[in-house]
């Protein structure tokens, strides 16, 4: 039975001075693993591996056996649509739709997925299709410019939103995009969500910014997600909702979704307790980078000095009455009370002479 090779056994092999060529051939890379050995191989701090172990990602394995591209064959292109890799990545989707719709991220045909599965290929979801119901056979396949080459029904509307993602973040192979109810909240009111608070939100989402609204499906909204997705993985959009890439594949995009919706629903319900969050320290964030730089997530806050890592200006928690309260001035005496209570005075005082 081949051996599955972690991040751990990497920094051990790599900690002992051994030779990463002396792995078994047969060895199989976790997708972590096989991320690590080539950031370490691009900062050249380790030299080719030569034949490298197979990973366990799916969406590798489907690229060493994909042969088409944007331009080949009809034929071609169908047999490659309809094969089992393919098959399989359909199905995977069709999963990830019901997870999201089970959890109300989704509302309607609301919400949208991609893969890239070759070098200007993409499998997407279909539009006005409901993302908790969809079948295999709904999704499409498109090149980097959006036209579609296969699938019976039409592609999501705002598959040019995914498109721009992966031209400008060459890394992100998956996205997803939905409307978590939270941290839709926080970009209906233009807030970035708060940081320093939750190390699981700091290492996989972290600083998450706001893209500016425009109509979906547009270019130009495209366009404005795609300038953030340099340094961010998690971004909301304007009176909108949320999108997220991956450089791994569908599931783990779909786990930023997770977390980031989490999180805004425990800082919003943390706002409500009548007591100021607590944040950890500048320097528990720094640890919590670093560990995030080794998993090779982007994040803007990297070098940045301590006092402009956690700010937390836009966020004001607690709740507030909108109506200020009365004072003794607005207080004003009523006449019909005041003769209602003379007159039992009255009677009072009547029958105790009496």
């Amino acid at each position: 039975m081949s051996k599955v090779i972690s991040v751990k056994d990497i920094e051990e092999l790599i900690r002992s001075g051994s030779d990463l060529k002396s792995l078994p051939e047969d060895a199989i890379l976790t997708p972590s693993a096989r991320d690590m050995i080539r950031d370490l191989e691009v900062a050249g701090k380790l030299n080719s591996l030569g034949n490298k172990p197979a990973a366990v990602s799916q969406q590798n394995e489907n690229k060493e056996q994909i042969k088409v591209n944007s331009k080949s064959q009809k034929s071609d292109l169908e047999k490659f649509f309809n094969s089992k890799p393919i098959q399989d990545l359909k199905l995977q989707i069709c999963d990830i739709g019901k997870r999201l719709w089970h959890r109300a991220y989704v509302d309607g045909n609301g919400g949208n997925i991609a893969i890239k599965v070759a070098e200007d290929l993409v499998l997407c979801t279909p539009t006005l299709v409901s993302k908790g119901f969809m079948r295999p056979d709904d999704m499409g396949l498109v090149d980097m410019e959006g036209n579609q080459l296969m699938g019976s029904k039409k592609r999501t509307s705002e598959i040019l939103m995914h498109l721009q993602i992966m031209k400008k973040q060459p890394r992100a192979i998956a996205s997803v995009h939905c409307h978590p109810p939270y941290a839709t909240a926080f970009a209906v009111a233009g807030i970035q969500p708060p940081t320093c608070m939750i190390p699981e939100f700091e290492i996989f989402c972290g600083s998450v910014p706001i893209a500016p609204y425009r109509t979906p499906g547009t270019p130009e909204m495209g366009k404005l997600v795609a300038d953030l997705s340099e340094n961010h993985n998690t971004i909301l959009m304007a009176n909108h909702g949320v999108v997220a890439w991956s450089h791994l594949g569908v599931e783990d995009a779909y786990w930023k979704m997770e977390i980031i919706e989490a999180y805004c629903r425990t800082v919003v319900v943390a706002s409500q307790l009548g007591k100021q969050p607590n944040t950890f320290t500048t320097e528990h964030l720094k640890d919590l980078l670093k560990t995030k730089q080794n998993l090779g997530i982007p994040d803007p806050r990297f070098g940045l000095k301590e006092c402009e890592l956690c700010d937390n200006s836009d966020w004001q928690p607690g709740v507030s009455c909108s109506v200020p309260p009365k004072t003794e001035q607005d207080v004003q005496p009523d006449p019909e009370a005041e003769t209602l209570i003379n007159a039992i005075a009255d009677r009072i005082m009547n029958q105790i002479k009496k």
